[in-house]
């Protein structure tokens, strides 16, 4: 891990955490690419590598947090105030509840993907059909979404459900976390303001608990002093830069536009990175 691939690999990881084409597809695109045109085997990732994927993310993760802490605030607040007075009739505390109850659907889902999603990090081309088809749920979604007239603006205990399984599926590379989250929104009659916000709401158990316990259960703090850390924390800090520009732009983008180009841009990618990888 150099300087500028980390750079370059938390630029992407911050802007394609909360866009809807799939971070993890965009990583493993980026140092796949790298490894090509230096004439590096595609081989399996170092301790180093997939250390830096979990510290990026967790940039991204700061960013959430720092956008969205009002919102985690006022949630926090009612959740306890519900815990006092056992009244979870407001809509923060509700929301709270959902919020957990989807990060355990998604768990449920995703711990058993998780040796598949490993493997695929090493096969970029399946990775890029994999985006393809995120590509098509995202125009599909956008078509459905347009024959509801009247949107939610307010999640429910199915919804979130169905969100949290979206989410665990997007455990694959390829599979956006976004994507599918917002996605599964629109399917299930959100606005799409209202699918975002919670798709973003909901990463943060999940990038949460990744960046805590992956470094805890596999990183051997002998070899960790070994890193080129320097790298590491310019990556992690850039990605934390780009993810909070991101989310800041991409909110105000969704509340007026479609996802149809970001559909278009999964399926050009995927078919372009499938072909790539296929002939190299």
């Amino acid at each position: 891990m150099n300087f500028i691939q980390a750079i370059l690999m938390g630029i992407v990881q911050g802007l394609s955490e909360f866009l809807p084409i799939s971070s993890s597809a965009h990583l493993v695109f980026t140092s796949n690419f790298y490894k090509v045109f230096k004439g590096i085997e595609i081989v399996q990732q170092s301790n180093e590598e997939v250390f830096f994927d979990i510290m990026v993310h967790l940039g991204t993760l700061i960013a959430v947090l720092i956008f969205f802490r009002k919102d985690i605030a006022k949630i926090c607040v009612a959740m306890w105030q519900a815990v006092k007075t056992k009244d979870w009739s407001s809509h923060e505390a509700k929301l709270g509840l959902y919020i957990i109850l989807g990060t355990f659907v998604t768990l449920v889902l995703a711990l058993p993907l998780n040796e598949v999603a490993e493997k695929l990090v090493y096969s970029p081309a399946i990775v890029g059909m994999l985006l393809f088809v995120t590509g098509f749920v995202l125009l599909l979604s956008e078509h459905m979404s347009k024959k509801v007239a009247a949107k939610k603006d307010r999640v429910d205990l199915k919804t979130s459900v169905l969100i949290g399984l979206a989410q665990g599926l997007a455990a694959l590379p390829g599979f956006s976390r976004s994507g599918w989250t917002i996605a599964t929104g629109l399917f299930s009659g959100l606005d799409r303001t209202t699918a975002a916000r919670y798709s973003f709401l909901l990463s943060i158990p999940i990038i949460l608990g990744a960046s805590m316990v992956y470094p805890i259960v596999k990183i051997d703090i002998h070899e960790a002093v070994t890193y080129n850390w320097h790298a590491i924390i310019a990556g992690t800090f850039v990605s934390a830069i780009s993810g909070y520009l991101c989310i800041k732009y991409f909110m105000k983008f969704v509340s007026k536009f479609s996802l149809g180009f970001f559909g278009y841009y999964c399926i050009i990618a995927g078919v372009v990175t499938a072909v790539f990888f296929s002939l190299n």
